[in-house]
């Protein structure tokens, strides 16, 4: 893939239930994994629900090795928007072809402008666990996901130093 090329971001729920799906464009690779744009004015949707987006942000695929063990998609949005790091947990996201795909496991590290880092949504994965029942090496993963990426975002250990995203929300809006 080329700078600038379209990509797909599909996530869904357990059981192939539709959840956030938009379009982005490929940014580039580091060692954290692969980095996508999402510039502003970028139509987001879900059954139900979209959203039009206010700031541009980048998004991250970790790699296969990441901390927590890959089970999770940030997001780092441009100032002017209420959160700077969002991060979903994941089940480890499936590269085929342009299109990204992961199940949403509920849990969700975040990171408003005011700096307090939580843990959102463990109600709902607690019911879903039991609703959907999911596997346990599926809870696993995402309790063990979200410690790592909580820990990782709030002492701004890479990759969610500002300044790593800086540079690619930089490239985002040359390119």
């Amino acid at each position: 893939m080329e700078l600038g090329d379209p990509i797909r971001v599909e996530m869904t729920k357990w059981g192939e239930q539709p959840h956030w799906a938009y379009d982005a464009v490929w940014l580039g690779r580091d060692e954290h994994g692969t980095w996508y744009g999402v510039p502003s004015g970028t139509l987001m949707q879900r059954p139900g629900m979209s959203l039009v987006s206010e700031t541009d942000q980048v998004g991250l695929v970790p790699t296969a090795e990441a901390g927590g063990g890959g089970g999770w998609v940030a997001t780092f949005h441009a100032p002017g928007y209420v959160v700077t790091t969002y991060v979903d947990m994941t089940t480890v996201p499936i590269w085929d072809g342009p299109t990204v795909r992961a199940v949403d496991l509920d849990l969700d590290v975040i990171r408003p402008t005011d700096g307090h880092v939580f843990v959102d949504d463990e109600d709902e994965f607690a019911e879903h666990q039991v609703a959907f029942g999911y596997p346990s090496e599926v809870v696993s993963l995402a309790e063990r996901s979200c410690a790592w990426v909580f820990a990782a975002v709030l002492e701004e250990r890479a990759p969610f130093g500002s300044s790593i995203s800086e540079v690619w929300l930089e490239l985002l809006r040359r390119r």
